[in-house]
């Protein structure tokens, strides 16, 4: 990821077209990244999250990152000075009805800054036009910094109570496992067991194995059970079917596809569409 120079961490929201995104970017300050409409991807050197509407990436002062939109979405971001949460690295947060809420209206003013837009006609209007009304949202900010005070501090408690879940996709280092994982990437639906994904890599099974705890920290079924999910939340933002999206990452039945989700994201693929 070709790092960029810094940009401020801001707070406010804006639309982001299927397919568009935010080039490689760090903060001064510590982040909070919300959809509120379609699903985002935050990328790091390290690996990537990916975040439906349950979902909010903590994103720490000096992380370089990129984001990447599917569906139409809109991006809503808070920047913070301190680190209410104590996390010194990305994490997936899971977002209450009510942290929803409040989220939505202290970013409800817009943009405080310009932030970097992937390349495009659309992305360096968008830009300009953020820029243009920069001075606009400064002032609609200051209007009554009592009151966003307090809608803050009752954000940032309900920040504190949100529990942390994985949505976190990691990055092999070791160029046998960077093999196997890109083939998956290709296609997720792949049903080959880590032996005979070896034999195509040149590794044992038992070193791949070692190398999954070391490299992801976690299970190569984990592991693939996470691209599966980040890969059907890209699905279903674009419209395809739950049925569908089953088929094309891999799971057995729809069912099956439609239990693991639940278990993941705590509500069906369906009503995440909806």
């Amino acid at each position: 990821m070709p790092e960029t120079r810094q940009r401020p961490a801001t707070t406010g929201h804006r639309p982001i077209e299927a397919g568009g995104g935010i080039e490689a970017h760090w903060h001064d300050r510590h982040q909070i990244v919300y959809a509120g409409r379609g699903v985002l991807s935050v990328t790091t050197d390290a690996g990537s999250w990916v975040a439906p509407a349950t979902r909010a990436i903590w994103i720490p002062a000096g992380t370089l990152h990129q984001h990447r939109a599917y569906g139409e979405t809109t991006l809503h971001t808070v920047g913070l000075r301190e680190n209410p949460l104590g996390l010194q690295t990305p994490s997936a947060l899971v977002v209450s009805p009510l942290l929803r809420e409040l989220i939505l209206a202290y970013t409800s003013v817009g943009y405080d800054e310009a932030v970097p837009t992937a390349a495009g006609t659309a992305g360096r209007r968008e830009t300009a036009d953020l820029a243009d009304r920069a001075h606009r949202v400064d002032r609609a900010q200051r209007a009554d910094p009592a009151e966003r005070g307090r809608l803050l501090e009752v954000l940032l408690d309900q920040l504190r109570r949100s529990h942390q879940r994985p949505t976190y996709l990691p990055t092999a280092r070791d160029p046998r496992l960077v093999a196997v994982c890109e083939l998956l990437r290709a296609a997720p639906s792949d049903g080959r067991t880590l032996v005979e994904l070896g034999r195509v890599v040149g590794a044992s099974e038992r070193t791949l194995s070692r190398l999954c705890k070391g490299d992801l920290g976690m299970s190569f079924p984990q592991w693939r059970t996470q691209l599966r999910l980040h890969e059907a939340l890209r699905l279903l933002a674009e419209g395809e079917s739950v049925t569908r999206v089953a088929h094309r990452t891999g799971w057995a039945s729809a069912s099956a596809f439609i239990d693991t989700f639940r278990q993941a994201f705590g509500h069906t693929p369906g009503s995440r569409r909806a």
